[in-house]
Order: C-alpha cells, then sequence, then structure tokens
C-alpha cells in the first residue's frame, strides 16, 4: 500500500471504531477480517495512525476545536490524521497535500478549509498552555476528581504514563518451559526479550512481533499476558492439589497462569457470565497443556451453583469488571467510552460480586480481589466494605503473601497491592488478599456442599 492508502485505511477504521459500539481492538479486528488483503506491515502501519490518534485525541481535538470556531471542518476523522500528521509526525502542510491527493485508494484532496487548517497547524506544539488538564493528560474531565483523590498532586504524571504505549509483556508457560528456555526459544525465532522486574515468570519483548506466527507461542511455551495480570494470578498462591475458583474468568489468561502455579494438580473452576468467553478459553487450555480446568457459564453471580458449591474452595478470584482505568495504554478508547454514571454501577456490582463468590470460601481459605483500575472507589474502598459486613473474614497483609509466594520485597506500602504504569511499568492493578477465619464458615443459610461438577 502507498502512504496515502495506508492513511485512508486509518480514517475509515477510525470512522468504524467511533461509530460502532465494540471497542477499538474488536473495531481494529473485524476491519482487516473484512479486508483480508492487507498485508501485515500495511495492519501495522494503519493501526499506529488510529492509536496514535486515540492516545491523543483530547488535544488533538482541542487544535481542531481551535480552528472550527471559526471555519468548521466537515469529516472529524480526517481533520483529525491531519492534526496527527502535522503535531505528532512533524509533517508539513504540502506533505500532507501531497497524500490526500485523491488517487487510487487515498484520500480525496483537501478542500481550501482542510488546507488552511493543516497551515494553521505548521510549527505548533500539540501541547498548549492554554488548553486545560484534562486535554494535556488525556483523560475524561468528569474523573478527574477521583484521581486526585487517589494520587493527589501526582496525578498528572500518572496520567502522562498512560498516554504512552505499553509495551508486549508474555508469561512463560510453567508448565512447559522455564522463563531462560523461552527466552532461548523466542531468541530462536529472533525475538529479544528480557526478564520483567516484578513477576519471576514475565517476559518483555522487543517490539510487536507477530506472536501468533511464533512456534513457541504455538507450543504453549509462552501466553501473553501484562505484568500486573501476572503478579494478580501469582497472588492467589494457589498450590497443586487444591480446589479454585476464576470466579470471573473471562477469556482465561489468570486461570491458564494458576493452573501453571498447581502444576495440573487439583482442580479450578473459570466461571463467568459471558458464557461464550469461557467456552472460547478452550484452545487456550489446549495449547498451554492445561487439564485441570472445568469451564462454566453462570447465569449470574448470584447463579444457584454457587449455593451448592458452599464452603468448598481453598481459593477464589474475583477478577471484577471494572473501569479499566489501570489499561488505558493498552485501550485509549476506553478512556471516552467511560461516562460518569458507570462508576457507581461497576461498584454496586462488584459489592455484589465479592458477596456472593465469599460463600465458595471454605474456613481457612482465600478470596482475592483484584481489578485493573486506579481509582479507590472500586479497589480500597470496596475491601473496607466487604470486611465491615463481613467479619468472618479479616485481610492478610499483600507483603506477606508477596514474600511467600514471590520470594523478594513488595513494591507495596500498604495492606494491598497497587501497581501503576509510571510507578511500576505494569498496566494498573489492584490485588487485595482475605482469608476466612478458621472457626467461621460459609453462611449459615447455605447448604452443604456438594459434588456436582
Amino acid at each position: 500500500m502507498t502512504p496515502g492508502a495506508r492513511l485512508q485505511a486509518a480514517i475509515d477504521l477510525l470512522t468504524d471504531m467511533h461509530t460502532g459500539t465494540a471497542p477499538a481492538d474488536r473495531s481494529a479486528a473485524a476491519f482487516f477480517r473484512n479486508r483480508r488483503y492487507i498485508g501485515g506491515s500495511d495492519r501495522r502501519a494503519i493501526l499506529d495512525h488510529a492509536y496514535a490518534v486515540l492516545r491523543q485525541m483530547a488535544k488533538l481535538d482541542w487544535w481542531i476545536g481551535e480552528f472550527v470556531s471559526e471555519q468548521g471542518l466537515p469529516h472529524l476523522e480526517r481533520a483529525r490524521i491531519i492534526a496527527k500528521l502535522i503535531l505528532i509526525d512533524g509533517w508539513t502542510a504540502d506533505k500532507v497535500a501531497g497524500s490526500f491527493d485523491g488517487g487510487d485508494y487515498r484520500p480525496k484532496q483537501m478542500n481550501r478549509t482542510e488546507r488552511s487548517f493543516a497551515l494553521s497547524l505548521e510549527g505548533a506544539d500539540i501541547r498548549n498552555g492554554a488548553q486545560p488538564k484534562w486535554v494535556r493528560f488525556e483523560y475524561p474531565e468528569w474523573i478527574e476528581k477521583s484521581l486526585v483523590k487517589r494520587f493527589g498532586p501526582g496525578y498528572e504524571q500518572e496520567m502522562a504514563a498512560q498516554i504512552d504505549e505499553a509495551a508486549t509483556d508474555i508469561r512463560a508457560n510453567a508448565l512447559k518451559a522455564t522463563r531462560e528456555e523461552a527466552i532461548a526459544a523466542l531468541a530462536a525465532e529472533n525475538v529479544t526479550a528480557t526478564a520483567t522486574h516484578l513477576s519471576p515468570l514475565g517476559l518483555r519483548l522487543d517490539g510487536r512481533p507477530p506472536m501468533g506466527a511464533l512456534k513457541c507461542f504455538q507450543d504453549g511455551l509462552i501466553e501473553v499476558q501484562d505484568e500486573g495480570s501476572q503478579l494478580a494470578a501469582l497472588l492467589v498462591d494457589a498450590r497443586p492439589g487444591q480446589r479454585v475458583v476464576d470466579f470471573c474468568a473471562g477469556a482465561g489468561g489468570k486461570t491458564l497462569a494458576i493452573a501453571a502455579a498447581m502444576k495440573n494438580k487439583g482442580k479450578i473452576v473459570a466461571c463467568d457470565t459471558l458464557k461464550g468467553r469461557v467456552e472460547r478459553a478452550g484452545d487456550r487450555l489446549k495449547r498451554a497443556g492445561v487439564f485441570n480446568v472445568e469451564r462454566r457459564g453462570l447465569e449470574s453471580e448470584r447463579d444457584p451453583w454457587v449455593k451448592r458449591h458452599a464452603g468448598s474452595f481453598d481459593r477464589v478470584l474475583v477478577d471484577a469488571p471494572c473501569s479499566g482505568t489501570g489499561t488505558w495504554r493498552r485501550n485509549p478508547d476506553a478512556k471516552w467510552n467511560l461516562q460518569p454514571d458507570d462508576l457507581p454501577r461497576l461498584a454496586k456490582l462488584q459489592a455484589s460480586i465479592l458477596d456472593s463468590a465469599q460463600r465458595l470460601v471454605k474456613p481457612g481459605g482465600r478470596l482475592v480481589y483484584a481489578t485493573c483500575s486506579l481509582l479507590a472507589e472500586e479497589n480500597d474502598h470496596q475491601i473496607d466494605a466487604f470486611l465491615a459486613s463481613h467479619p468472618d473474614f479479616e485481610r492478610l497483609p499483600i507483603a506477606d503473601v508477596w514474600r511467600d509466594v514471590i520470594g523478594t520485597d513488595c513494591p507495596a506500602d500498604g495492606p494491598t497491592l497497587s501497581l501503576t504504569p509510571m510507578r511500576h511499568g505494569t498496566d494498573g492493578f489492584f490485588v487485595a488478599v482475605m482469608t476466612r477465619k478458621a472457626s467461621g464458615g460459609a453462611a449459615q443459610t447455605e447448604e452443604p456442599a456438594v459434588e456436582q461438577e
């Protein structure tokens, strides 16, 4: 494809992303699925254009707004690409016009208004002192209060770190390879990997190799998983022979990590109300060599299956649905799709899921709560409220759990773990570990646990 054809494809992709309801990554997958003639290098270039716009969209739109107030621009995605090329890539207006020439598969010629817009941006810095903080640091204005409450004066630096593209992290699958063996297997396929700082199983790749084409991936030696997510799974402290529930398993990333920690011994039940996702995890389980997992779709967090199995599991992981504020580096579109009423709705759902999942934990067992959120409303506040209403549980110091499982000093200085892109180089993750007191038990209203797997 010519550079101009790539730009037109990026405009079309952005249009699909912003007119549909699917997340950006799913929109992109559908876009390229319907255009199989686009090769790998062209796909990467098109995605780079589109995601650069998504990462800096507030600032690009601010510049568009400055111009629109006088003249107006008829096609927003074209204007965003024009602004991106000049403000981020350093193109001149003439160079932009050279690619917007109306040739085959290339953007139609710039009109007089677009040409004037491009000229007005030459020499400008994408960051401008007149921009409000939420524009400069790329987050919804309404969420600022929660960010300040969580991070204090340092919130600007935390949000600045969220603009950058996340690295590609993978986990060595301990069922098939050590981390050193995974590094060697990747090197044999010309992929450079270095050990992550916090996860003992993690590797950070140089660049973005086509994972599906790598033999070591096809053979199950490695799994794509952010370092923070790896740590959340490790802190479940699942051991061989135990019975474990991954209550919100989704596509099964943490389930795979837990199975490896258990050495395929014992049993894991991977549950989710999105039944299709948990069922589709079958291929991942097979590739990883995991065979101690039962996949179970639930009607809701209050599914009767929970009541039937009350008090019968050693470990229960609740990786709760959340705002996803810790993953904005990977999903920059998600920040603009998040709405103010989503936070109280999610908080209510998280509390309900915790209240239901705790029934599964046997005396002396552990309940692990995790989110990929940075917000206190979804993290520490949830745990404080849960413990206040469930006196048969107590919080375990995360530093003690970390030391037992990982064997190094914990990066957290409080009772729970909060990872952030700025401080730790991972996605934003929260983990709290609680135990049901040995003298307690499942709720008295529950029926005895029975095996009905």
